[in-house]
C-alpha cells in the first residue's frame, strides 16, 4: 500500500523537483554574475547595486539582461512542467490534489463553457498603453444622465492619468531628499512596475469579488503570461526611457505606436488596413520627427543618450503592440471579460517582477530607499493607485460610450499632459516642435473622423441590402 501511494505521488515529486532544481541553477548563475560584477566592490552589495555602479549610459542594458534572467525563474520551471505534463498525460491520470488542480487551471483552463461574442479595440492607457475590451451594451439614459456620465468618465481619465504622468516623470527624473538632507534619485524601474501591477491585481480581484463576472472564465492561465511578459517589458522600457528623453517626447512617441500596432496586426492576424490609416500613421511619424528635432533637452542631448532614448521608446512600442494583439486574440478565443483579463495579466506581471527583484536584491534596495525617503513612498502609492483606477475608467468609458469618445478623451489628455509637463518641469519646445505636436494631434483626430465615417458608411450599406426571402 505504501509503495502504491508513493507511485501515485511520483508525478508531484518530479514536478516539485523541476522547480527546486531550476531555482538552484538560477541561484548558482546569479552568484556567478555577482562575483563577476563585484570585482573590487564590497562583497555585501546586492546585484542591483552592482548594476547601478556600472556606466550610466549602458547600465540599462545590463539591467535588462538581469531582469530577463530573473523572469527565467518562472519561465524555466513552467516550461519543464508543461512538457512533462504533455508527455506523461499527468492531468488525465493524476490524483485530484491541489497541485493537480493548479496545473490543470494553468495549462487547460475550464473548457466546459461556450464562447461569447466579443470585440477588441486598441486604446491609450497608462500601463501598457493598450486596452482590450468587450462590446458595451447600450442603455437607455436621458441627456442629462449621459452628460453626467460623460463628465464622470472624462474627469476620471484626466485626473488619474495626468496625475500618473506627472508622478512618473517626478519619480524617474527628480531627486528625493532623505532625513539627513542628502539628495538622491530612485533608479529601479522594475520595483515601480511591480508595485503598479500588484495594486492593479488587487483592484481587479476586489472588483470581481464585489461584482462577479457574468462570463465564466475558460482560458488556460498560462495564456496570460505572454501578454504579461510583453506588458511588463513595455512598462520597464517606458520608465527607463525617461532617464534619456523628456516626458513630452515620450507622450508623443506613444502616438506613433499606431505603426507597430499595424505591423503586429499584419504579422499576427493578417489584418487589412484602409488607406487613411497608412496616411495618418505617416503624418504622426512626421510630426514626431519635427517634435524631436525642435525639443532637444540640453541635459540629455548627447548622441548616446538620444539614440538610447529612441531605442527604448521603440522597444516600448513594439512590446506594447504585441500586448494589444495578443489580448485581442485571447478575447476572441475565450471571451473573458476585461476585468478578468486585467486580473490574469497583472497576476503574472506581479510574479515575474517579484521573481526578478528577488534575484537582484531589488526589494531590499527599494525598500531601504523608501524608508529613507517618505515622499517617495507617497508618490509611489499615488502613482500605483492612479494606474489601477485609470484602467477601470478605461473599461467603463469604452463600455458606456464606445472607442471613439474614449480615443478623443485620451488624445486631449495627451495634449494637456505635454503642457503640464512643460510647465512643471520647465521643458522647452521650439516652434518646429510645436508644429510637430499639432501635426500629431491633427492626424489622430483625422484618423478618428475617418474611422467613424467608414463605420457609418458600412452600416448604411448593411441597412440598404435587400432582404432575401427565407
Amino acid at each position: 500500500m505504501y509503495v502504491y501511494k508513493m507511485g501515485n505521488r511520483a508525478p508531484e515529486i518530479i514536478i516539485c523537483s523541476f522547480i527546486v532544481v531550476s531555482l538552484l541553477v538560477i541561484h548558482f548563475f546569479t552568484d556567478l554574475l555577482h562575483v563577476l560584477l563585484s570585482g573590487s566592490s564590497a562583497v555585501d552589495a546586492t546585484l542591483s547595486q552592482l548594476i547601478e555602479s556600472q556606466s550610466s549610459d549602458y547600465a540599462w542594458l545590463l539591467k535588462l539582461l538581469v531582469n530577463c534572467f530573473g523572469y527565467s525563474c518562472v519561465f524555466l520551471p513552467g516550461y519543464l512542467i508543461y512538457k512533462y505534463v504533455q508527455r506523461t498525460n499527468y492531468l488525465e491520470r493524476g490524483n485530484k490534489t491541489f497541485l493537480h488542480t493548479a496545473i490543470n487551471m494553468c495549462i487547460t483552463g475550464n473548457s466546459s463553457y461556450e464562447s461569447v461574442d466579443v470585440i477588441h479595440i486598441a486604446s491609450n492607457s497608462g500601463n501598457s498603453s493598450e486596452a482590450t475590451i468587450e462590446r458595451g451594451r447600450p442603455s437607455k439614459r436621458t441627456s442629462s444622465q449621459e452628460a453626467v456620465q460623460l463628465l464622470w468618465c472624462f474627469g476620471g481619465l484626466m485626473v488619474s492619468y495626468l496625475t500618473w504622468g506627472v508622478l512618473q516623470e517626478k519619480i524617474m527624473t527628480q531627486h528625493y531628499r532623505n532625513f539627513a538632507g542628502e539628495s538622491t534619485k530612485f533608479k529601479d524601474s522594475q520595483f515601480l512596475v511591480f508595485c503598479n501591477r500588484m495594486l492593479a491585481f488587487i483592484v481587479a480581484v476586489t472588483y470581481l469579488q464585489w461584482q462577479p463576472a457574468t462570463t465564466h472564465h475558460r482560458a488556460p492561465l498560462y495564456k496570460y503570461s505572454y501578454a504579461s511578459f510583453s506588458n511588463i517589458m513595455s512598462a520597464w522600457f517606458q520608465y527607463e526611457a525617461l532617464k534619456f528623453v523628456n516626458f513630452p517626447t515620450q507622450v508623443l512617441a506613444k502616438s506613433c505606436k499606431i505603426i507597430p500596432v499595424m505591423v503586429m496586426g499584419k504579422i499576427m492576424s493578417k489584418a487589412k488596413y484602409e488607406s487613411y490609416e497608412y496616411v495618418t500613421a505617416l503624418l504622426i511619424s512626421l510630426g514626431m520627427i519635427f517634435f524631436m528635432s525642435g525639443s532637444a533637452d540640453s541635459s540629455k542631448a548627447s548622441g548616446v543618450t538620444t539614440l538610447t532614448g529612441i531605442f527604448l521608446l521603440s522597444m516600448y512600442m513594439i512590446f506594447d503592440s504585441f500586448t494589444a494583439n495578443w489580448q485581442g486574440s485571447l478575447f476572441k478565443s475565450y471571451g473573458m471579460t476585461s476585468i478578468q483579463m486585467m486580473c490574469g495579466v497583472n497576476l503574472f506581471s506581479s510574479i515575474f517582477t517579484g521573481a526578478s527583484l528577488s534575484v537582484q536584491g531589488g526589494f531590499m534596495d527599494s525598500l531601504a530607499f523608501a524608508t529613507e525617503h517618505p515622499k517617495f513612498v507617497f508618490d509611489m502609492v499615488i502613482l500605483s493607485i492612479c494606474a489601477a483606477v485609470g484602467q477601470l475608467f478605461i473599461y467603463h468609458t469604452i463600455d458606456v460610450f464606445g472607442p471613439v469618445v474614449f480615443t478623443i478623451i485620451m488624445t486631449v489628455r495627451q495634449a494637456v499632459a505635454i503642457m503640464l509637463s512643460c510647465f512643471i518641469y520647465q521643458h522647452s519646445i521650439s516652434m518646429l516642435g510645436i508644429f510637430g505636436v499639432l501635426i500629431v494631434f491633427a492626424a489622430i483626430f483625422l484618423r478618428v473622423y475617418c474611422n467613424q465615417q467608414l463605420r457609418a458608411k458600412r452600416k448604411r450599406a448593411e441597412a440598404n441590402k435587400p432582404k432575401t426571402a427565407v
